[in-house]
């Protein structure tokens, strides 16, 4: 079972805090003091985590069942990290009748300023981290501060003075998870570039769309293996292009190792890629990732792809691994105006795979009309719903489900957003 964002910050406060009182006089636990020892030693323990969330560990993936679903979680530890630093920050960590000593003596004006520069960069990473109007290289740039600026939290916990000394039991829970933490960081902005390349590969073939572009790579040695519905991380080798995006691959592994994606023109990256591209071009390909995966026990499948988020369904439909495609139903739902791949070659893809499709042209009903015959075609809850696309539509798509008694575990997706 895959560990949820809201777990993960339970598991840290629960051993933080027990950790925590185990150093400090019973009498004293009932104080603000307590809460605020807490809580502080709470956001560097969420500080850490963070950290090695980001570090694209693929056991931590498997742990949470999704880079996406790691993401997520990622950066609510971090909101609820500066939560716990602010209340940190304004009430006094510390009493007459606790054991108070520091691990690493500075200065006191210097101790003074690491505590405020603590609470400061934790709040800038947050508030960066969440600014969708940052620009994406910039975020990006911005966001792998995260880091370094990570030590200055650390040398604020070894430098006040505190009950949680290096040897007891929340001064080595602290320190693994930092030296963990740091251990990350370290991977992620120095290592990751060289170890976790899948291969090069090279551009064969380019298909552009309306707003969208269909892009083909060949391998310029080995291709990688993956599975249908997963994605990939893409560095063009050309001035410009090469911050790493995700983008899920829309193909299944074949034995030649080309691999398709079908990009649509969201922001000035994809836009940027789209115009610039070029035959020949060479790129860094970081895979595979995500969970996102067939069913193969269902009795009824309702595959629903939202404009690019058809890219997962084009890959289903060319893997042969489980078949059964006469027991699914893929909804195309789309734009008129810049449908691509158009609904007349996704229409040629699903009779190759004999699979019923459905065209949703905005502001059709036929999407629901497909879940409510699934629903009424067999009981309710042998329907499994497999969903791409934009949160508004998954809203719907929950809506519809619960209209026709279609339990709420029964949909599969992954998150669209990684900011």
């Amino acid at each position: 079972m895959a560990v949820k964002a809201w777990q993960a910050i339970s598991s840290i406060v629960l051993i933080t805090s027990v950790t925590v009182l185990m150093q400090i006089p019973s009498e004293t636990w009932a104080t603000t003091a307590t809460a605020s020892l807490i809580l502080g030693a709470s956001a560097l323990a969420c500080m850490a985590s963070s950290c090695i969330l980001a570090s694209r560990w693929h056991g931590i993936e498997w742990s949470f069942g999704g880079l996406d679903r790691v993401y997520e979680a990622h950066k609510w530890i971090a909101i609820w990290a500066l939560v716990f630093a602010a209340y940190h920050f304004v009430f006094k960590a510390e009493l007459d009748s606790w054991d108070l000593a520091s691990i690493l003596e500075l200065p006191k004006d210097w101790t003074r300023l690491v505590r405020q520069l603590g609470l400061v960069v934790l709040g800038t990473i947050v508030l960066l981290a969440l600014n969708r109007n940052i620009p994406y290289g910039n975020w990006r740039w911005l966001h792998k501060l995260s880091g370094p600026l990570f030590l200055i939290v650390i040398l604020h916990w070894l430098s006040i003075k505190s009950p949680i000394t290096l040897t007891s039991p929340a001064g080595i829970w602290l320190a693994l998870l930092c030296s963990v933490g740091v251990l990350a960081a370290l991977y992620k902005i120095v290592l990751y570039p060289f170890i976790s390349k899948a291969g090069e590969y090279k551009v064969a073939a380019i298909s552009h769309g309306k707003a969208a572009v269909h892009l083909e790579f060949e391998p310029v040695r080995n291709g990688f293996p993956f599975k249908a519905g997963q994605f990939a991380f893409i560095s063009l080798k050309e001035s410009g292009l090469q911050e790493p995006h995700p983008f899920t691959i829309a193909s299944a592994h074949s034995d030649t190792g080309h691999i398709h994606f079908v990009i649509r023109e969201l922001g000035d990256y994809t836009k940027k890629l789209s115009k610039q591209v070029k035959v020949g071009m060479l790129a860094n390909v970081y895979a595979p990732y995500g969970n996102f995966k067939r069913l193969p026990n269902a009795e009824r499948e309702i595959w629903i792809g939202a404009g690019v988020g058809i890219s997962p369904f084009i890959s289903w439909q060319q893997d042969k691994t489980i078949g059964h495609f006469e027991r699914a139903t893929l909804v195309y739902c789309f734009n008129p105006s810049h449908a691509f791949p158009s609904v007349e070659r996704m229409q040629e893809i699903t009779d190759q795979s004999e699979l019923q499709f459905v065209a949703n042209p905005s502001g059709s009903d036929a999407m629901a009309e497909t879940i409510r015959h699934a629903a009424s075609d067999v009981d309710p809850k042998q329907v499994q719903i497999s969903f791409c696309g934009p949160k508004g539509l998954l809203q719907k798509v929950r809506e519809l489900m619960k209209e026709n008694g279609i339990p709420a575990k029964n949909i599969h997706y992954e998150f669209f957003d990684f900011r």
